[in-house]
């Protein structure tokens, strides 16, 4: 248990940070607003002045989750070369959120215990699909090609996260990296050029 103070001004703050904490090393099957309160250094009463419960706080942490994801694809894409670049760019940035966030990309994408239909979760959850709406139109897709890029950037994420996809084990994070990068480059439209 890491011992930190607790401050009256920052008690969601600290409650999310000990919420993901407790999610990586416990799961979403073993957590407790009871364990989160005490990694927190608070009273087993004290979340209930921003969280109700622990489906709402569960909520919380995936709203986090889903902003933290969109920041993640969003700094991936920076410096894209073009609008393809920048949609394969968007799917390692998936990839690197699964791999350093394990626990919370489960929790956001593979967890019925979060209320999907919080406005909140909702709106976090709507802004990262309307951005790869956005990539694949800026490249004249349609729904087909979302669901293809989608679908394909979320099964290397969730492979790797599990250490499931052997083909990518052993090899550099060069290699990695170009064969994920053609994976991807075969799920989007073709080029008109």
């Amino acid at each position: 248990m890491s011992e930190r103070p607790y401050h009256h001004g920052d008690l969601r703050a600290a409650l999310l940070a000990a919420a993901e904490e407790e999610l990586t090393e416990k799961g979403v099957e073993g957590f407790s607003l009871r364990s989160v309160a005490k990694r927190a250094g608070v009273s087993h009463a004290a979340p209930a002045h921003h969280f109700v419960d622990t489906v709402g706080l569960l909520t919380a942490l995936a709203t986090e989750g889903f902003t933290r994801f969109q920041d993640t694809l969003d700094a991936r894409e920076v410096g894209a070369a073009d609008d393809r670049d920048r949609a394969v760019r968007a799917g390692l940035g998936y990839l690197e959120f699964a791999l350093a966030r394990p626990a919370l990309f489960r929790l956001i994408f593979s967890s019925a215990r979060p209320d999907f239909a919080a406005p909140d979760l909702l709106a976090a959850a709507n802004r990262a699909y309307e951005h790869l709406v956005g990539l694949v139109a800026a490249l004249g897709g349609g729904e087909t090609d979302v669901i293809a890029l989608w679908a394909t950037s979320h099964g290397i994420a969730d492979l790797s996260a599990g250490q499931k996809m052997r083909t990518l084990q052993g090899k550099s994070p060069e290699e990695r990296e170009a064969m994920i990068r053609a994976v991807l480059s075969r799920c989007l439209p073709a080029s008109d050029g």
